[in-house]
């Protein structure tokens, strides 16, 4: 059995924006995934916007979701904990 952190991410611009799988991390264990996911919350670099100033992390069942607010634009991106089955 495996874990693994997905990170989905809005890519694109105005009306042109998508979600995008940017990033799977596997793990061997449930609470190992779960801490990374939690790191990568506060941590994780994404695309967009080029220039963060600050992010709000939101957790909720099986991940979080993180605001990221740029000097022009607000993007945001979420880490689930998932099972492999």
């Amino acid at each position: 059995m495996s874990w693994w952190v997905v990170v989905e991410e809005q890519r694109g611009a105005g009306d042109g924006r998508a979600w995008s799988l940017s990033e799977t991390f596997p793990y061997d264990d449930q609470a190992t995934a779960e801490a990374e996911a939690e790191r990568l919350a506060r941590e994780y670099q994404p695309v967009y916007p080029w220039s963060p100033k600050s992010r709000k992390v939101l957790r909720g069942a099986g991940g979080y979701l993180v605001i990221v607010e740029g000097r022009t634009s607000t993007f945001h991106f979420r880490l689930s904990v998932l099972e492999e089955i």
